[in-house]
C-alpha cells in the first residue's frame, strides 16, 4: 500500500527481506504497521453559555472528518430532521472491508457529540435534549476501525491522506481522531504523527484524544507520560477528559482519573493542550454494534430524558466515557469557530481555545474505583489539564490571531535533574522554521496562559523559564524510578503492541 502522504508504503515481507530493506541506503526509517484502537448529556451547557446557535453559529458548511469506526446515519445527523443526511461522504480504509457502516459503535457516538441535532430528544415529550456542539456541521465518515474497534497505522494514514485530497470538495476544516496507540518513537519519526502534521499544514485543524492511561502505574509515574500517538505531536490539539458531575455547570467538574497525562514520552512535549467533558457522555447509539450490545450499564432509560414511566432503554442514545468523547467536543468547537470566521488558521484556533480555557480547579481530587476500591489522586497541573477547561463561548469571542510567522506548537518540558525542577520551553524552532508564539507578550498580553490555579504552587510563569512546581517534581512519590521513566529516551509503558484509547471497562462504566 502506497502512503504518499508521508513518502512511505506499507508492505508484508519476510524477516530476511526486512534485514535487506534495513540495509538499503534509500530507506530512512522502518516502522511496524502498528495496531490502533478507539480511545452528551450536560456537555453542551457545560462548555457553551449562551448557546452559539442563538447567534447563528451552528457549524453550517464546515466539514468535519471523523476517522473512526464508521458513522451510522440517523435523523440526529440529518438536515433539520429531514431525510437528507449531513454525512456527505463515506469510505472504508479497513483492509478488505468496503462498508463504512459502524459495526463497533464508537464512531457514531463521536459523531453525535460533534454534530447531533437532538432530533430524537426534541419536543414536548422530552425534558432533556442531547444535541452536539456544532449541530449543523457536515460529516465526512472515514472508517479505519473494524467491528472490534481495532485498526492499523496504515489505515489511519490513508484516511488522513484522503481527507486532505477531498478537503476542498467537502470543505474539510477539522479532523477528529478519537483513537491512538502507545508512543514508540519520536513524533518526528512516528508515521501517524507525520500524517497529522501534513493535515495540519494543509490547513485542517486536527483534534486528537490524549488517551485513557492516566491510571497506568506500571512505570511508577502515577499516570504521567502516558499520552498516546498521534496526540504526542506538538501541533495537534490533544484533549483530556473531565467528569461533568451530572450538572450543567463547570464549577464542580473534576478530571477523569483515567485521562492520560504528559509530558509525552521521548520528546517531552507538554500535553494535553486542554480538557473537555468526556465521562458518562450521552450521544448516539449505533444499533446492533458491539459496544451497544456489550452491556446494559451504558444504556440510557427513556425515563432519563422523556416524560414516561417506561423501564425500557433508549433506541437512540447511550453513554460512553473516555478522552474519545472529550475530543469531539473540541472538534465541534473548532467547527463553530470556523463557521463564524472561515479564514481562521489551525494555529489561531488552537491558540484561542487554549488561551480562553477556564482554570478554576481544585489542587487535587480523588477518584475511587467502584470495583477494586482503589483510590486515584489527580493533581491539576499542566500535564493533567493543559491550558484548562474548554470554554466554547469564550473561544468564539476571542480576537487573538497567531501571526503567519509563528506557530502554536505545544512547548517542550525540560527536566533539571540536579534541581529536580521542570520548565517549559518553545518547541525547537529548527523543526518548524519559525518562532513559537507561547510567551510572546504581543500575542498573549501580560497574563500567564493558564493562570495560577492550574499549577500545584502557582508561582511560575507558564511559558517562561522558571520552574513550574517549585522544588518538587509533580510525580513526587514516584521518585527516581518514575523520573527515569518519564524523562528517559525510550518508550517504557505498555506490555504489547497496542493500548486502547478506550478500554472496554472505561467505555461501559466510566467514572462515578
Amino acid at each position: 500500500m502506497e502512503l504518499g502522504l508521508i513518502q512511505s508504503a506499507a508492505y508484508s515481507i519476510s524477516s530476511n527481506a526486512l534485514c535487506d530493506l534495513a540495509n538499503d541506503p534509500e530507506v530512512v526509517y522502518i516502522s511496524p504497521d502498528r495496531e490502533v484502537k478507539a480511545a452528551l448529556d450536560h456537555a453542551v451547557p457545560t462548555v457553551e453559555a449562551p448557546p452559539p446557535a442563538q447567534y447563528g453559529w451552528d457549524g453550517s458548511g464546515v466539514g468535519v472528518a471523523v476517522i473512526d469506526s464508521g458513522v451510522l446515519a440517523t435523523k440526529d445527523l440529518s438536515v433539520s430532521g429531514s431525510n437528507t443526511s449531513r454525512i456527505v461522504y463515506n469510505k472504508s480504509f479497513v483492509p478488505k472491508v468496503t462498508s463504512a457502516s459502524d459495526q463497533y459503535g464508537h464512531g457514531t457516538h463521536v459523531a453525535g457529540i460533534i454534530a447531533g441535532n437532538g432530533y430524537a430528544s426534541t419536543g414536548s415529550a422530552y425534558f432533556k435534549t442531547f444535541r452536539g456542539i456544532a449541530p449543523n456541521a457536515k460529516l465526512i465518515n472515514l472508517r479505519v476501525l473494524d467491528g472490534n474497534g481495532v485498526g492499523v497505522d496504515s489505515s489511519v494514514i490513508s484516511a488522513i491522506d484522503h481527507a486532505i485530497q477531498i478537503k476542498n470538495t467537502y470543505n474539510i476544516r477539522v479532523i477528529n481522531i478519537s483513537l491512538g496507540r502507545p508512543v514508540y518513537e519520536s513524533y518526528a519519526r512516528d508515521p501517524l504523527c507525520q500524517a497529522v502534521e501534513r493535515a495540519w499544514k494543509a490547513g485542517i485543524v486536527v483534534v486528537v484524544a490524549a488517551g485513557n492511561e492516566g491510571r497506568n502505574q506500571s512505570q511508577e509515574t502515577d499516570g504521567y507520560a502516558t499520552i498516546t500517538s498521534p496526540g504526542n505531536h506538538p501541533l495537534v490539539i490533544t484533549v483530556g477528559a473531565m467528569k461533568h458531575m451530572n450538572t450543567a455547570y463547570r464549577d464542580d467538574d473534576l478530571i477523569a482519573s483515567y485521562s492520560s497525562k504528559g509530558p509525552t514520552l521521548i520528546d517531552h512535549v507538554a500535553k494535553p493542550d486542554l480538557v473537555a467533558p468526556g465521562n458518562q457522555m450521552v450521544s448516539l447509539v449505533a444499533s446492533k454494534s458491539l459496544v451497544a450490545t456489550a452491556s446494559t450499564i451504558n444504556k440510557v432509560l427513556y425515563s432519563y430524558y422523556q416524560n414516561t414511566t417506561s423501564k425500557s432503554y433508549s433506541a437512540d442514545y447511550y453513554r460512553l466515557s473516555g478522552t474519545s468523547m472529550a475530543t469531539p467536543v473540541v472538534s465541534g468547537a473548532a467547527a463553530l469557530m470556523l463557521h463564524k470566521e472561515p479564514a481562521l488558521t489551525p494555529e489561531t484556533i488552537k491558540a484561542r481555545l487554549m488561551k480562553t480555557a477556564t482554570t478554576s480547579f481544585p489542587l487535587y481530587s480523588v477518584a475511587v474505583d467502584t470495583t477494586t476500591a482503589e483510590q486515584y489522586v489527580s493533581q491539576y497541573d499542566v500535564f493533567t489539564v493543559g491550558a484548562g477547561y474548554v470554554d466554547v463561548w469564550a473561544a468564539l469571542n476571542s480576537v487573538d490571531v497567531v501571526p503567519a510567522s509563528s506557530t502554536a506548537a505545544s512547548p517542550l518540558a525540560v527536566f533539571d535533574a540536579a534541581q529536580n525542577k521542570v520548565r517549559l520551553v518553545n518547541t525547537n524552532t529548527a523543526v518548524w522554521g519559525k518562532a513559537a508564539l507561547w510567551g510572546t507578550a504581543a500575542v498573549w498580553g501580560t497574563t500567564a496562559i493558564w493562570g495560577a490555579s492550574a499549577f500545584v504552587d502557582g508561582a511560575a510563569a507558564v511559558w517562561g523559564t522558571s520552574a513550574i512546581w517549585g522544588s518538587a517534581a509533580v510525580w513526587g512519590t514516584a521518585g527516581v524510578t518514575g523520573n527515569a521513566a518519564v524523562w528517559g529516551t525510550a518508550a517504557v509503558w505498555g506490555t504489547g503492541n497496542s493500548a486502547s484509547t478506550e478500554s472496554m471497562n472505561q467505555l461501559i462504566n466510566g467514572e462515578n
